[in-house]
């Protein structure tokens, strides 16, 4: 099974973070290649395993996020709820 970011970034397929070392949000605790993540501290706040399980899912900030890079966490996220 693929590994996913707490926002929906297939990890394995991160060019970027696999050029940086990164081993993805979850065993960096947020702090990945580039700084401290927003988006996995307000699934933690939200206690949720990721942001698809959020009671504001999409929110404006995913939103946001996914319009520059990534654009298919989102729809990543909506095929992780329907595996459940």
């Amino acid at each position: 099974m693929a590994k996913y970011s707490v926002c929906g970034i297939e990890c394995e397929q991160c060019k970027v973070g696999q050029s940086n070392g990164c081993k993805g949000c979850r065993e960096m605790s947020g702090t990945i290649f580039w700084g401290h993540c927003d988006l996995y501290d307000c699934a933690g706040k939200n206690k949720a395993e990721h942001c698809g399980r959020c009671s504001s899912f999409p929110c404006d900030k995913l939103k946001e996020w996914a319009s520059g890079e990534n654009p298919e966490r989102i729809q990543n996220l909506i095929n992780l709820n329907s595996e459940v």
